[in-house]
């Protein structure tokens, strides 16, 4: 597979001039705007989370994607991620079907169990059936995704009889990720079901999930699927040079790891702490394009993944430095990183 390089956000909501949550309406429309830059660009790969809390604007990725579907000419546009343990397998790929006409085939899936549980009570779900729900729901996806009569029985809902699920996409083909994090199962799993894998490092070093990577491809030769492809997902932020990507990038980073920490029983993160994740080690891909396109370039080669997906929206880091890290990465991180990898 070639080399892609993406993007991602969730939509995350910033602050307006008086310190002010901005309307998730805002925000919205913000997100369609740096799609839009992303595709102009050239950039490869536009993702989309799914939430379902205050902190996130996007809870139907699909009806954004749709919206870019028809304004953007070829960036591929996908999910990070689709939460499937509380969603209906069939009523995601007729969703996404239709964005893949829209886009004249560009739509594709992340699906996953998402790193929140919001969507667990607020769709009646118990999460007592956290593991359940997904194996599940993945089985009849992936029933669904060949494009064939589907003739399906599982344990978490009636079973399906149906000749044809509507609309078929025009390719025959609707390709689909599963997002994982460092679970030794999840890439078996998908392996065994032919789907390729999106690895989420959001913290430690990226060197410790090579072993990951490595055992997903010996699934994949095992279960008669070899030379599926490998991508990475992880936070990050682009400006001129490192000093100035840190201070912009920093305080908003670590104001949401806080947040997230105290909502999880973590210590609160310090700022040293923040800056071992920008070190050529971490999980972070913040600095200058040339800092950014070379810890990129060593992350593929560690892993063996041809693609890589910044999430570029940090808490509430402002729209404008959310385009300008957006066009910095698209004029210059992309091709330096080709250039790095041999395919300039």
């Amino acid at each position: 597979m070639d080399l892609q390089l993406g993007l991602d956000t969730f939509g995350d909501i910033a602050l307006d001039a008086d310190g002010q949550p901005l309307p998730a309406a805002t925000v919205v429309r913000e997100v369609l705007a740096e799609g839009q830059l992303a595709d102009s660009l050239g950039i490869d790969v536009f993702g989309v989370g799914e939430h379902h809390r205050p902190d996130y604007a996007v809870s139907a990725p699909d009806t954004l994607l749709a919206g870019l579907a028809t304004t953007t000419e070829r960036i591929r546009l996908g999910t990070s991620v689709t939460v499937l343990s509380s969603d209906d397998p069939i009523r995601v790929f007729e969703r996404f079907s239709t964005v893949d006409a829209l886009s004249h085939g560009r739509a594709e899936i992340t699906v996953g169990r998402g790193s929140f549980v919001e969507s667990f009570p607020l769709f009646g779900l118990d999460l007592q059936d956290y593991e359940v729900l997904f194996s599940d729901k993945l089985d009849l996806l992936a029933h669904v995704l060949r494009e064939e009569p589907v003739r399906w029985q599982g344990s978490t809902r009636p079973p399906v009889e149906v000749d044809r699920i509507m609309p078929p996409t025009e390719s025959g083909h609707l390709p689909t990720w599963v997002g994982v994090g460092g679970t030794p199962a999840s890439v078996v799993r998908a392996a065994r079901y032919g789907m390729p894998i999106v690895i989420a490092i959001i913290g430690g070093a990226t060197a410790q999930f090579a072993p990951l990577a490595d055992l997903y491809r010996r699934a994949c030769e095992e279960a008669g699927h070899p030379g599926l492809p490998v991508a990475v997902h992880s936070p990050g932020h682009v400006a001129e040079t490192d000093e100035q990507a840190a201070q912009e990038y920093l305080p908003y980073f670590v104001e949401q790891m806080r947040k997230l920490g105290a909502e999880r029983g973590w210590s609160p993160m310090t700022e040293a702490q923040a800056r071992q994740q920008l070190t050529p080690e971490g999980a972070v891909y913040c600095g200058s394009p040339e800092t950014v396109a070379r810890k990129i370039a060593t992350t593929l080669r560690t892993l063996g993944a041809t693609r890589f997906q910044l999430k570029y929206s940090n808490g509430r880091l402002p729209h404008d430095l959310r385009m300008s890290s957006i066009r910095l990465y698209g004029e210059q991180v992309v091709p330096r990183v080709r250039e790095l990898m041999g395919e300039a």
